[in-house]
């Protein structure tokens, strides 16, 4: 039977959550986003990065991951795709295999696609236009810290040194700080959808909240609600589908797939729940209910102290997203008053980077007070971001195991602080007998 409480809430947000209108019948919006992104993003990102020129490698079956961000996701043999700046501004040139050339050209996207008929080599060609142009720094996609900058694979990468000979092969640098630049950043356009699939995503986990019954409804139960929410709205999964949704009314789990265990009276309900929308976009969000026990109309002192200090560790972390703050820095906000509220340790950064994928390229929000800093830590955040984030609040349960509280929100960046892409979960969802 539905809680009163819970139904309650859920109405009230049902308006605000109204303009969530994804449809992935329609043409997705990616072929036109992708031409803007290189044109007005990508420039800004070289030179942020100091380099002259980036040169991807894609091809069939083991392509590069950035290459349907350049247009080379249908790339049969070895295809060059080379972007580069000098006096007269910013080009880019696509040695193409003869048998994409001319689709590649209709995309619209490059400044000139020349094929490579059969028997020659794209690399080759590429090769002796970077000669001849002499670019003082090549990025190329090799990295040992991100994996959407590292597509060379090692025959690529000895191929290409091969080709360009020891001088200009010399010259090679990670892409590392370019792709960072360029992929953190969203489009106006791209914040605009990431909203509304998080509106949807945070009104889904509230209408499967709305169909527990105690004593009766597992974890997984709830996981199958929102897969059929999937299923009809014609959307994906934002990471692997056996971990998504993630639902967890027992101790912690870590990122795990959902189990039949039963939800009973006095359990803490997590749900993390994320959405592809137009096979492009993610959402990362989390939402928790708390279940009544017989002759409860609120949850208890010790409970509602958890809730209101990872809410308010949440908002805390918001409060610090603003342009120029790093990473770091937004972790310590909440980290404070975390131990100010007696939480126990959590090891998981405050929050990360979403959009092309759950965990994408951009400021980690972590890194203070023992939880493990990584290089991304320290870059400043930049308006145009997007992050999920968390507040956190963690005890022990009284049968054993930790218990967190991490309430997951989106934001997006702007000039003057952070705005949040749908609204933050204030109060527990109650669910009663």
């Amino acid at each position: 039977m539905l809680n009163r409480l819970c139904l309650i809430f859920c109405l009230a947000l049902a308006p605000l959550l109204a303009s969530a209108e994804i449809n992935p019948k329609a043409p997705s919006p990616w072929p036109e986003v992708r031409k803007q992104r290189i044109a007005q993003l990508l420039p800004q990102a070289m030179e942020a990065a100091g380099v002259d020129a980036w040169l991807l490698l894609c091809r069939e079956n083991n392509n590069d991951p950035l290459a349907d961000h350049v247009g080379g996701e249908n790339a049969g043999s070895t295809a060059a795709f080379l972007f580069f700046r000098d006096e007269e501004g910013f080009h880019s040139v696509v040695y193409s295999p003869v048998g994409e050339a001319t689709a590649l050209k209709e995309l619209a996207i490059h400044d000139q696609v020349i094929p490579v008929v059969r028997g020659d080599s794209a690399v080759r060609q590429v090769a002796r236009f970077i000669r001849d142009r002499d670019f003082a720094r090549l990025a190329v996609n090799m990295s040992s810290s991100n994996a959407q900058a590292d597509g060379l694979s090692h025959s690529q990468h000895k191929a290409l040194a091969r080709a360009l000979g020891e001088q200009h092969a010399a010259r090679m640098v990670s892409s590392d700080d370019l792709v960072y630049e360029w992929l953190s950043i969203k489009l106006p356009l791209e914040v605009d959808i990431m909203r509304k699939a998080a509106e949807l995503t945070a009104r889904w986990q509230l209408e499967a909240y709305a169909t527990v019954v105690p004593g009766k409804t597992t974890d997984a139960d709830i996981a199958r609600f929102l897969k059929a929410k999937m299923a009809a709205a014609g959307v994906g999964d934002a990471w692997a589908p056996d971990q998504n949704p993630a639902i967890n009314s027992g101790p912690d789990r870590g990122h795990s797939h959902p189990t039949d265990k039963v939800i009973m009276p006095g359990d803490v309900i997590q749900t993390d729940f994320g959405i592809r929308v137009y096979d492009r976009w993610v959402t990362d969000v989390q939402r928790f209910a708390y279940v009544l026990k017989p002759g409860e109309t609120k949850p208890p002192a010790d409970i509602q102290h958890y809730w209101e200090s990872a809410r308010d560790g949440g908002r805390a972390a918001f409060d610090a997203m603003k342009p120029g703050v790093r990473g770091i820095d937004v972790d310590e906000a909440q980290r404070k008053l975390m131990e100010a509220n007696g939480s126990e340790h959590v090891m998981w950064s405050t929050g990360h980077p979403v959009g092309y994928v759950a965990h994408d390229t951009g400021p980690n929000l972590g890194g203070s007070r023992g939880t493990s800093l990584r290089p991304a830590a320290m870059k400043p955040l930049k308006a145009g971001m997007v992050f999920s984030f968390d507040g956190f609040h963690a005890w022990t349960l009284e049968g054993g195991g930790l218990k967190t509280i991490s309430v997951e929100e989106m934001a997006v960046i702007r000039e003057d602080g952070a705005e949040y892409l749908m609204p933050p979960q204030q109060e527990l969802v109650l669910i009663g007998p």
